[in-house]
């Protein structure tokens, strides 16, 4: 018999955490290996059989404290657990998973309230990737969606069943979707719930399958949405669109579409949060007097900016809300645009513009070696 996994492991959980946390992760997980969703798949009804019982344990307080102080002994009759831990004697196996997904999801459960086949069931969320140029994503833009989702078939409105007729209730286990399966051990009688084979947990039987759909009561369409894209939005971030995404069933809820945006980058320009670099060259003569120059902005366009004598390469200067829209600000503040001098040696000079400069030279007092050396770095052997 294969070990049992941990049941923190099994939902994905840490050993610490709170009642919303396990409820959470057994919501998520219970719909993922549900019957209904995996029709004939044992290795998914066994999962799904592995989480309840996980779930079963960890969402009571006196079973949590007892597992987490004894493991998967504390409910192992061999192990002493039926009757060394207070009388608390394990799995008894006559706990409903239908009694669980009421509590979870509303309803009466399997135990004579509405059945799990018809409980309500959310539809899927769906993930598709927009890309967006470097100036849309910092400004904001439209941009057209094209993708598929699951809707309810127009034709049978959802029954799986040729229009003019109905499906019929499954008579092997009466609409519920389930079937309870009793069996006699040596510590008694366990019993057990499983999905029905004969309507594969449905609960229905279609006779006359809908043409449209062939009996699924769903079918895949292609949608078109125009999307608003915020500025500001950064490259991997996503865009949520409430209840476009597949639909639910039995009165479920949509589920949502996720937009990835994939920024595409700007010859110019990088990001760094709200704020934009960009290098600017400047001429030898610009950056040893000083002088009005034209920066670059983002969507085309420059502004003038002023700058000191003896500016040096790589000196930061900074032009204030010139940068990204902050996506999170009500008021719409940007951050600031951060560009970084290059200085520009002459190359090729002329005998007189090189004469010029020696002159230059000797008028800052750099003397002979100095000056050679200087000229060296400069020009190299050109002189």
């Amino acid at each position: 018999m294969a070990e049992k996994r941990d049941y923190y492991e099994v939902l994905g959980v840490e050993k610490g955490a709170s009642a919303d946390e396990i409820k959470k992760a057994y919501r998520k997980l219970a719909k993922m290996y549900h019957p209904d969703m995996h029709p004939g798949d044992t290795e998914a009804e066994e999962k799904f059989k592995e989480v309840n019982e996980a779930y079963e344990v960890l969402s009571d307080e006196d079973k949590r404290e007892k597992y987490d102080k004894y493991g998967h002994a504390a409910f192992d009759p061999a192990s002493g657990g039926g009757s060394g831990f207070g009388g608390f004697g394990g799995f008894d196996g006559s706990f409903d998973f239908g009694d669980i997904f009421s509590s979870i999801f509303g309803g009466g459960g399997g135990r004579g309230g509405r059945s799990r086949a018809n409980m309500p069931e959310d539809g899927d969320d769906l993930l598709t990737r927009v890309t967006v140029t470097f100036e849309e994503a910092a400004k904001g833009c439209k941009k057209e969606v094209n993708y598929a989702r699951v809707e309810s078939c127009p034709d049978c409105s959802g029954s799986g069943a040729a229009p003019g007729t109905k499906p019929d209730t499954c008579p092997n286990c009466k609409g519920r979707g389930f079937v309870t399966v009793q069996q006699q051990t040596m510590f008694g009688y366990s019993q057990t719930q499983r999905a029905c084979n004969n309507c594969r947990g449905t609960g229905k039987i279609v006779k006359n399958p809908c043409s449209n759909c062939n009996g699924k009561g769903r079918i895949k369409l292609k949608k078109k949405l125009e999307v608003n894209i915020p500025a500001g939005i950064d490259d991997g971030q996503r865009v949520i669109l409430r209840g476009q995404g597949s639909a639910g069933r039995n009165g479920g809820d949509n589920g949502d579409l996720v937009i990835e945006i994939s920024v595409q980058p700007h010859e110019i320009f990088e990001r760094d949060g709200n704020n934009l670099y960009c290098e600017v060259t400047l001429s030898f003569t610009e950056a040893a007097l000083g002088a009005e120059i034209e920066v670059p902005l983002l969507g085309g366009g420059t502004t003038k900016f002023k700058i000191p004598e003896g500016t040096q390469t790589g000196t930061h200067f900074t032009i204030k809300g010139e940068g990204v829209t902050d996506i999170n600000s009500r008021r719409q503040t940007k951050g600031d645009l951060i560009f970084t001098v290059t200085v520009e040696t002459p190359t090729r000079l002329t005998s007189e513009q090189k004469k010029l400069l020696e002159e230059f030279a000797e008028l800052r007092g750099e003397e002979t070696s100095g000056r050679k050396s200087f000229f060296k770095k400069l020009f190299g052997n050109k002189k």
